[in-house]
């Protein structure tokens, strides 16, 4: 027998609660100690190398927020489904935050020299007199001489501001649809389902190619012997899980108030935690195909790589990023029940992002020749905590500031109706 339906109503006000304020407070002030914490930092280690690396790994952190975020939207858009009635807001939030992370990106720009070899040796004869003098190996000189038509300081330049170029042009395009839609009939839902189709289609491949360029211009090439064809692949997974995992927190934090108090169900929540559980899954194959292929096919070259984030402790730290990655999310997001508890899916996901940073620091820090293979205490390895802390801090600030600006629930969306409905009507 069919139980009686009782569909629920949303609020008047459709808007971010107050209290998403305080957290916007909260995170200036982290930011603002954190600041305070790293310049002491590298006033004690009398340097600001480490500190510049550093903020490589925090602008490599709010970049996955910020153009993940992007990124997921538009594979919502494409794939459909309940989930992005819940996230939508909270995605487009982040694609709106691209300004700040190019204004970080443009600090990392002005001290390449201090990053790359190849933005220090941009000649033939500047890489022959660094290897004469001993500055550098032979395999660096000739990555440096084979690699310079792609890499050197005015590649880097405009290849970076191509992809933040575009970038902004889908977050601009898609953001500006969405309150268009907002404004039209419902009748045109359809219409804006396939132009939303149509749009995030094609952007879905763009995103795919300027991530791979992102990354082995900012990462991959502070080791210019190394070579990857899936170190694009592995960002790309990366920034889903960092974003799902950050969006699941914001959504539970915010349904303690309305409007997602009305709209957050079990059966949703239980949703995007499975959806979490499968960028687990993706992530951990990525990483251990890539490791699995070079330590079966014994290459000298590529296992340098692994070997310099491996030996001289650097084994603690791909231990904990194995178990932060895979074991700890795995494990916990198996669960039924732990998807469907708002405090313990919080706190997996919560594991999730620290995971990340903490992958980034094992991709960044190794790349240097100070630190391969001597993992070792100094005041400048700790910028690798206090800098990414204060980036993301005022990462979040501006967030709460772009979430505050648009209505959290899309009010014409065609899953509305189901989402309105209590989880016990059966029909």
């Amino acid at each position: 027998m069919a139980h009686e339906s009782h569909a629920k109503t949303l609020p008047a006000d459709l808007g971010a609660p107050a209290f998403v304020d305080v957290w916007k407070g909260r995170a200036l002030a982290i930011g603002v100690v954190f600041s305070i914490i790293a310049a002491a930092l590298a006033y004690a280690d009398h340097s600001i190398v480490p500190l510049v690396r550093a903020w490589v790994m925090g602008l490599m952190i709010t970049f996955g927020f910020a153009v993940g975020g992007l990124a997921l939207l538009m594979v919502q858009y494409c794939s459909g489904g309940k989930w992005g009635l819940l996230l939508r807001r909270p995605l487009e939030a982040m694609s709106r935050t691209l300004p700040l992370v190019f204004v970080y990106w443009t600090v990392s720009a002005i001290f390449m020299k201090r990053l790359y070899l190849w933005a220090d040796y941009t000649s033939v004869s500047s890489t022959a007199a660094a290897l004469k003098a001993g500055l550098i190996t032979e395999a660096q000189a000739h990555c440096l001489d084979f690699k310079r038509p792609m890499l050197n300081p005015a590649a880097y330049i405009w290849v970076s501001v191509l992809c933040f170029a575009l970038w902004g042009l889908y977050a601009w395009r898609l953001n500006s649809m969405g309150l268009r839609r907002d404004a039209d009939s419902p009748d045109n839902t359809p219409f804006w389902i396939k132009k939303f189709e149509n749009t995030s289609g094609p952007g879905i491949v763009i995103y795919a190619v300027t991530i791979t360029a992102a990354s082995i211009y900012w990462v991959m090439s502070m080791d210019i012997t190394w070579f990857s064809t899936i170190y694009g692949l592995l960002y790309l997974v990366e920034q889903g899980f960092q974003v799902l995992a950050l969006s699941i927190i914001a959504v539970i934090a915010l349904s303690k108030a309305e409007p997602y108090k009305t709209i957050l169900r079990q059966t949703e929540q239980h949703d995007l935690g499975k959806l979490a559980f499968a960028f687990v899954m993706l992530n951990v194959y990525l990483a251990f195909s890539q490791f699995l292929i070079i330590w079966s096919g014994n290459l000298p070259n590529e296992i340098n790589w692994y070997l310099d984030r491996i030996r001289g402790g650097w084994g603690i730290v791909i231990t904990i990023d194995f178990i932060l990655h895979w074991l700890v999310p795995f494990t916990l997001l198996l669960s039924r029940d732990l998807k469907r508890n708002k405090k313990r899916l919080t706190l997996a996901c919560m594991v999730m992002i620290l995971a990340v940073a903490v992958n980034q620091f094992w991709l960044i820090a190794p790349s240097f020749k100070d630190a391969a293979r001597n993992l070792h205490f100094s005041w400048g390895i700790l910028e690798y905590a206090a800098v990414p802390v204060a980036m993301t801090a005022f990462w979040l600030a501006f967030y709460c500031t772009r979430l505050k600006t648009r209505p959290l629930v899309q009010t014409n969306d065609p899953h509305l109706k189901e989402i309105l409905e209590p989880e016990h009507a059966i029909a």
